[in-house]
């Protein structure tokens, strides 16, 4: 059972257990493969995956999958007599998966005397609400020979990440020791750092951009944002509730391996659903007072969890922040209270041991690491054992960790922790329903939403739980409320407030404003902006300079755009679609007009015509298309920009070229360089620096952001007052760019350049 399943938030996160991880019982892998690669794939040191036929059969089912790839695994485990290893079932044939999963890792636990340390602490996990891995145990058999039990564990790849988040289009990060995530600069290529023949931060998904600009934005403002403001700002990059979360399961868990302690073995999933990083753990077998270090994990204080002299500033900012260790006490108390107790455990220790203890007892590999007997299994559970890394039985752990806990957990006194706090909205309706739920140590007071039209002054109204108001039930700790438009359009922000009876106030966001563009620009995805004859301006990723339209996603919820069409024929609405991917709120996405589809995704089968014609975005909802927007134009010049003003809301009309960002004038830069206070940016195109200054005397840089054409943020720098700045800029990637500088003034300029890359 789910110690908070109201906070889960991503579209699948706890998944059920399909036959490969059902764990009721224990299911038969076969590996069958040449003798001769056998015996070379057990030798340390190769990552070739050698060709082998893949049998499973849990009595119920029986599958085979020929033709899988097989090596072995681990870092320190290589080494070991009782091996682990990977299956591939995509390494040969690109695409397959099977059971929906494309690898397999199976574990050998040579180090473990009870086999069980990594299934409990994945089981850990999901009783906890914490995002991981599913396992189960296995019995291996290669070539028809017992190999013994192993622990079948779900690898962390694109397909987890699509599972749980809804998309794998997002940047995966493999982290290993030392990933720190200690600032080293905001140059992206300084966290390529490579340490034992492998980068620290490696890159899982999308490894051929090598783009490491949304870590080195992370990572920058997780270390050099004051505390004090920390809140507002890492909550715009990253899932803070759900690390607390993970921070107390790795604690009561005894993972020291992990990023808190050894700044090791965890993932960090760029979500392109909220725009913000996940943080995930994996490779559990050293916990439950597994210990390699000398370190006693059963009383270890848990508000002080790192090494000495180390920085952890992921561990140590986020606890600084007196809101943030509140919580991340109050989700400690709850799993000491219900998940992490000898009551809820001990029978399920025993039923797994039940469970393993004949695999164990005719395992020919589980004696040759460490000299374990049967004996030693039995007592693994119950008390120490004469070895170096057993010196506290599993539920002596358990029991001494969750007393240990107890006595050090301070007072919780926490604000109210809001979740599924937002709207729903049709572009035909008439209202607009609110919605969220709110948890907390003391009773919710009041929940209202606080909203404002174009930026006029606000009015706050309460979420009701009566059943009647968009909420589910009465009385189900579900809020909603529906906001009459009466008529009225424009632009409405809001943010939901929950206050409890001790006082206490929290908002989402944190801070700002959520945006609903109502009225025409309530669409989820509009034409934003398209040149019908490219001859010089904005060359693709061939170099080539191609007809494009631009689409804009208002906000304030990610959208899928795989059911939409683009098309130049009226009769003809569903003539190219949109690919399977995800907009992020406020986003923009260019797409190239050159009937060319073998350039890729982002190509349509279509060409724009500079002697004018129709342009249209089309939704297909089951067999029937219904038109989203359409402009029909007329001649139209070299170079010249069609676009909306204002930006995704106005008429179409000529603008400033800004494929990727918002849209502008056409006379914007030429009246911003007009004045005293005109912006030089130089060198122009740029390689690796970029200098920008204002002439202007009176008047300074107080802010600049880089964009790149798809309208993500690569640079950021805040807090500035100066006359002159000057960027290092990533040599990796190239292209065209924006930047935009705001001035002390209040100016907003916004200015092109180009990016060489390396030379």
């Amino acid at each position: 059972m789910l110690l908070f399943p109201f906070l889960l938030l991503a579209q699948t996160p706890f998944p059920d257990l399909p036959p490969v991880f059902r764990d009721d019982l224990i299911p038969r892998v076969d590996i069958l493969m040449p003798t001769d690669s056998l015996a070379q794939m057990l030798v340390p040191g190769s990552e070739y995956h050698w060709h082998a036929k893949f049998i499973f059969d849990n009595g119920q089912i029986r599958d085979t999958v020929e033709n899988i790839g097989i090596k072995i695994k681990g870092n320190t485990s290589i080494w070991a007599n009782k091996k682990s290893f990977r299956v591939s079932f995509n390494t040969y044939e690109q695409g397959r998966k099977w059971q929906g999963l494309e690898k397999l890792n199976l574990n050998g636990n040579h180090n473990d005397p009870t086999s069980a340390r990594s299934k409990i602490s994945c089981d850990l996990m999901r009783s906890m609400g914490v995002i991981g891995s599913r396992a189960n145990h296995v019995k291996l058999y290669v070539n028809g020979s017992y190999y013994g039990l192993y622990t079948n564990v779900e690898h962390v790849d694109e397909q987890f990440v699509k599972l749980r988040y809804g998309s794998d289009e997002g940047n995966l990060y493999k982290c290993l020791w030392p990933a720190d995530l200690v600032f080293k600069g905001n140059n992206p290529n300084l966290y390529k750092e490579v340490f034992s023949g492998r980068r620290a931060y490696e890159l899982v998904t999308n490894a051929a951009l090598d783009d490491y600009s949304d870590l080195a934005h992370f990572i920058a403002v997780l270390n050099n944002t004051p505390i004090a403001d920390l809140p507002c700002e890492l909550e715009k990059v990253f899932n803070v509730d759900a690390y607390l979360k993970t921070l107390a399961f790795d604690i009561l868990d005894g993972n020291w391996d992990g990023y808190a302690y050894n700044k090791n073995n965890f993932y960090l999933y760029h979500n392109p659903a909220t725009d913000k990083f996940e943080y995930i753990p994996y490779d559990l077998d050293n916990t439950l007072g597994i210990d390699w270090l000398g370190q006693d994990w059963v009383t270890k204080n848990i508000y002080n969890w790192l090494p000495n002299n180390e920085p952890r500033p992921l561990y140590q900012r986020i606890l600084a922040v007196p809101a943030y260790k509140q919580r991340f006490s109050y989700y400690m108390k709850g799993y000491l209270q219900t998940v992490f107790t000898t009551e809820s455990l001990y029978p399920y220790l025993d039923n797994l041991k039940a469970l393993i203890t004949p695999a164990i007892q005719s395992d020919p590999y589980y004696p040759l690491d460490y000299g374990f007997d049967l004996d030693d299994f039995e007592d693994a559970w119950l008390t120490d054992l004469p070895f170096n890394q057993t010196p506290v039985g599993l539920k002596p752990y358990i029991q001494g960790r969750r007393s240990s806990a107890l006595q050090q957990l301070q007072s919780v006194d926490i604000a109210p922790i809001l979740h599924r706090a937002g709207h729903g909205y049709l572009p035909s309706a008439t209202s607009i329903p609110f919605f969220a739920a709110a948890t907390d140590d003391q009773q919710i007071a009041t929940l209202q939403v606080c909203y404002r039209w174009d930026g006029q002054a606000q009015a706050c109204l309460e979420l009701l739980d009566d059943g009647l108001s968009g909420d589910s039930s009465a009385n189900d700790g579900s809020f909603g409320l529906n906001l009459d438009l009466a008529g009225q359009a424009g632009l409405l922000e809001y943010y939901v407030e929950a206050t409890d009876n001790a006082g206490k106030t929290s908002r989402m966001p944190t801070c700002g404003w959520r945006v609903i563009y109502v009225g025409e620009a309530a669409r989820p995805l509009v034409l934003n902006e398209f040149m019908a004859s490219n001859n010089s301006y904005y060359p693709d990723a061939a170099g080539e300079f191609e007809d494009w339209v631009e689409l804009y996603h208002p906000g304030p919820w990610p959208f899928s755009i795989q059911r939409f069409y683009l098309t130049d024929n009226e009769a003809v609405p569903g003539k190219w679609r949109l690919p399977d991917s995800l907009m992020v709120p406020e986003s923009y996405r260019v797409f190239w007009a050159d009937s060319d589809e073998t350039q890729g995704q982002m190509h349509t089968n279509f060409k724009l015509s500079a002697e004018g014609e129709y342009l249209a975005l089309y939704r297909k909802n089951g067999d029937d298309f219904s038109l989203c927007d359409r402009y029909a134009f007329g001649e139209v010049q070299p170079d010249q920009a069609i676009g909306r003003l204002p930006n995704g809301t106005g008429e179409f009309q000529p603008v400033q070229p800004t494929p990727g960002t918002v849209n502008q004038p056409p006379t914007a830069t030429a009246e911003a360089e007009a004045s005293d206070s005109a912006i030089r940016v130089y060198p122009n195109p740029m390689a690796h620096h970029l200098t920008v200054s204002i002439a202007s005397q009176n008047e300074s840089i107080t802010a600049l952001e880089l964009v790149d054409a798809n309208g993500r943020q690569q640079l950021l720098r805040n807090g500035l007052n100066s006359q002159m700045v000057e960027l290092e800029i990533s040599p990796a990637l190239s292209g065209l760019y924006f930047l935009r500088v705001n001035t002390s003034s209040g100016r907003v300029i916004w200015q092109r350049v180009m990016m060489e890359g390396e030379r």
